[in-house]
């Protein structure tokens, strides 16, 4: 049952990255953002399609996927440290600003799920995906559109 949650949220998580706002941000603070954003969805999606068998296992990319996770969350207080001009576009609601040292915590929350995944198989990386994708869901659920 876990690894069955674990490929549904990472079935959401790719799919979120799939179906990104048709208009692109114009603010470079939500343009770095978006991209940001991109680069975890992308990771995920690798990572995930492993898990599923949707892609052959291979470690290195899966480590190297695993790596660029870890990487963007580490910069994700960074890159949202400013929230910029209004941008009809961004999809960061303005509670993250509000609500910044538990922004935080959600973001430090990314960077331990990957940084525990186990990414020797595909089934340890799909028992450690439920722990990533409930970061990304947890965030998400209250800082974004």
């Amino acid at each position: 049952m876990k690894l069955i949650k674990a490929f549904a949220i990472g079935a959401v998580l790719a799919a979120g990255a799939a179906f990104a706002q048709d208009a692109e941000p114009t603010d470079p603070n939500a343009i770095a953002r978006s991209e940001l954003m991109k680069v975890q969805g992308m990771n995920a999606g690798i990572l995930g399609k492993m898990a599923k068998g949707e892609e052959a296992y291979d470690l290195a990319k899966a480590e190297a996927a695993k790596a660029a996770l870890i990487d963007s969350a580490a910069k994700i207080e960074t890159v949202f440290a400013e929230m910029g001009a209004e941008d009809a576009a961004s999809e960061a609601k303005p509670e993250i600003w509000t609500n910044w040292d538990d922004f935080l915590v959600k973001a430090k929350a990314l960077g331990d799920a990957a940084t525990a995944l186990d990414v020797a198989s595909a089934e340890t990386i799909g028992a450690g995906m439920g722990a990533i994708g409930g970061t990304c869901s947890d965030c998400h659920k209250a800082y974004r559109k």
